[in-house]
């Protein structure tokens, strides 16, 4: 065998090699993209507590809030569970800005899902962070613009499961601090798929109540 023998086979398997990397880079490209002439981005996220009705662009949740009611004619405070909310700002995005876009070319926003985590890495569901779910929505954009998705970002059932349940009356651990991932999917008037994932943070604490 030859040098000039052994030196060809070096070129085809480097040849080789560098047609792999591009052809994963542009399938990475490709899954990440989709075949719609648009893509989506999150222009914000507001969440709003269900408690006070304060919104901002985080979310101090409570997992339980006494509201003062009248019970046989007395002033009682009943522990009640609110559920949070949030509203995304979603645009979709020609991806040629050159091309000539129709009304076939809006996305149309089909549902959600949410997870939860924590930076430190303690993730199982049930036990660190809430269950994620998933949501259902319809909501068409025309491409150019932007539309309103409203969703709930805490469900008054997560609260009642653990790990928040636990937080009742101070029991246990006092917070719980998190990243909410929320992932939209969606498609075009011609079927192709899209999707966008933002994220919120989150703190779940039995919170002093308003006096």
């Amino acid at each position: 065998m030859n040098t000039r023998y052994i030196l060809s086979n070096a070129m085809r398997l480097l040849v080789a090699a560098a047609c792999l990397v591009t052809a994963s880079a542009c399938g990475s490209d490709m899954l990440r993209t989709g075949r719609s002439p648009a893509f989506l981005t999150i222009d914000g996220i507001s969440v709003t507590n269900g408690a006070s009705l304060e919104s901002g662009s985080n979310l101090l949740s409570d997992v339980q809030t006494l509201i003062e009611q009248e019970v046989g004619g007395e002033t009682v405070k009943v522990p009640t569970i609110f559920n949070d909310t949030a509203v995304a700002t979603i645009g979709v995005v020609a991806k040629d800005p050159t091309a000539v876009t129709s009304p076939i070319n809006s996305v149309t926003i089909t549902r959600y899902r949410i997870t939860f985590k924590r930076v430190d890495g303690r993730n199982t569901p049930g036990v660190d962070v809430p269950f994620g779910w998933d949501g259902g929505t319809s909501v068409t954009i025309p491409i150019g613009g932007t539309g309103s998705v409203g969703f709930e970002i805490v469900r008054h059932s997560t609260k009642q499961e653990p790990p928040l349940r636990n937080l009742v009356n101070n029991g246990g651990v006092q917070f719980i601090y998190t990243i909410a991932e929320i992932t939209f999917f969606g498609r075009d008037q011609n079927g192709n798929e899209v999707t966008v994932s933002g994220e919120v943070d989150v703190a779940f604490s039995d919170f002093g109540d308003p006096q």
